[in-house]
Formats: C-alpha cells, sequence, structure tokens
C-alpha cells in the first residue's frame, strides 16, 4: 500500500511505511501530518503526488515516484569514487530504503547500514555532469568505516561530545550549502584570516576573541577537511599517530623534535 502524506506548510510526499518515512526519519508525530490519499496502483499514487504538490503549491519532485527505483539503487563504482543514481536532497531516503547493500569497489566490498548513512550524507557531492545524482569518495569511506587497521569512528566512542560537536559543524555547514557550492581554497583563504584574528587577540591578550578565533579556526578546517573528503577527525587521528611516539625538548617556548 502506498501513502500520499501531508506535512502542513512544508511538503506533500508518498510512502509506503509512514513511521519509517515520516516520523523516524523526518521527525514529524502522527498528530503532526495527515494522510491525504492511499493506494495499491503506483502509477496513480505517483501520479496524483504531483498533482497535489502544484495545488498546494509546494515544491514538485523531479522525478515520479514510480521511476525512483528505491529498492534496486544501481551503484556506479569507480576507483575513486561511488556514484548515485540521485541528487543529494534524495538521497537519505533511498540508502534508508537500500539498507543492506552491498557493491564492490577497488577498496573492497562496500554496504548501506544505519551506522554510515550519516557519514555519506555528511561527505556526498552533487556530480559535476548531473545533478541528478550524487557521489563519494571511496578512499575516504573506506578509512571511515571498512579499514580493519584504522577506524576514527570507533576511536571517537571515549569522546562522543567532541565528535557529536564535529558533526553540528557540519550540519550546520550542509544546511548553508557550503558542501555543494563551497571551494577548499576559499577556505583555506578563510583559515588565513581566523589565524590573522588570532594573532590580533594575542598580541591583545583578548581572551574571548582568542577563544573566538580558535573555534573559529576549527569549524573552517573541519568544513575544508569535508570538502576534500576527509572527516577531521580521521585528520586528528593521522596526525595524532605520527606524534604519539615523537620525543624532543622545549627549546625557547617551542617543543623540537629530535632528529629522525
Amino acid at each position: 500500500m502506498y501513502y500520499l502524506y501531508h506535512i502542513p506548510g512544508k511538503k506533500i510526499g508518498v510512502t509506503r511505511n509512514l513511521n519509517h518515512r515520516v516520523t523516524l526519519m523526518q521527525g514529524y508525530k502522527e498528530t503532526e501530518y495527515e494522510v491525504l490519499e492511499q493506494s495499491d496502483d503506483i502509477d496513480y499514487i505517483s501520479d496524483r503526488e504531483i498533482e497535489l504538490q502544484k495545488s498546494y503549491g509546494y515544491k514538485v519532485d523531479l522525478k515520479k515516484y514510480k521511476n525512483l527505483k528505491f529498492n534496486k539503487m544501481k551503484i556506479n563504482a569507480t576507483e575513486q569514487t561511488s556514484t548515485f543514481p540521485c541528487p543529494v536532497n534524495k538521497l537519505k531516503g533511498q540508502l534508508m530504503d537500500n539498507l543492506g547493500l552491498k557493491w564492490k569497489t577497488t577498496f573492497g566490498q562496500f554496504e548501506i547500514t544505519k551506522e554510515n548513512i550519516k557519514w555519506i550524507m555528511h561527505n556526498v557531492k552533487t556530480s559535476m555532469f548531473n545533478n541528478d545524482r550524487s557521489y563519494i569518495y571511496n578512499k575516504a569511506f573506506y578509512e571511515a568505516y571498512f579499514n580493519p587497521d584504522h577506524n576514527p569512528k570507533e576511536k571517537c566512542i571515549s569522546n562522543n561530545i567532541g565528535c557529536e560537536r564535529f558533526d553540528l559543524i557540519r550540519d550546520w555547514a550542509a544546511k548553508r550549502g557550503l558542501y555543494q557550492q563551497g571551494d577548499p581554497h576559499t577556505q583555506y583563504v578563510k583559515l588565513q584570516e581566523e589565524a590573522g584574528e588570532l594573532a590580533k587577540a594575542l598580541l591583545k591578550n583578548d581572551q574571548p576573541e582568542i577563544v573566538d578565533a580558535i573555534g573559529d579556526m576549527v569549524v573552517v578546517l573541519t568544513n575544508l577537511a569535508h570538502l576534500q573528503g576527509y572527516d577531521i577527525e580521521y585528520c586528528i587521528d593521522e596526525a595524532y599517530k605520527v606524534i604519539a611516539a615523537r620525543t624532543g625538548k622545549m627549546i625557547n617556548g617551542t617543543f623540537v623534535k629530535d632528529a629522525d
């Protein structure tokens, strides 16, 4: 059975599972949406969804529900990327409908799970060739979830608060289109600007400004890492692996490492 649902003031959509799609995924309680129609005819319900979206003045879906191919999403894997056959704004729903889907890459077999969907949505990019397609970088996905020798997500367990803060930063940036329209080079320029603000604050010993500048630099670095296909947690872990066993001594207020 297909359900045509309405979230007043927000959208009209179609689903086969109201609790999963509307309540669990979108966060709306049963009292906050209504079922307009239901039918076992996917052609009828698909046409009716478009008709009512136009009638209510909502954004009209580019593809009809019947053409979304929820259950058999074909992922195209190249050496560098895995490409999904849908735009970013439709991807989360399709990933949820394809839990357990596996595909082969040069880094081994990948699988869609509840745990890694959030990572995919944080790191997905719109295809430069087709706005109706989106992709992730295979190596970054491998390092985040499938590399048995290094899994930064597991390391985050002991420091949940810190990891959640990075997630909040990425959520903030994603909602503002920074990852779809942003550029790593402009983020680097932004980093230099924030470093300049930190330098001024240090010279003045302005503690609130020092805190603000350091925080801004962390935000910019988080976004710069993301635009390069990495989580900042992974970058931090890689750096720590290098410095963990490093020895040296303090000279004029600076730690100088021993010669290799």
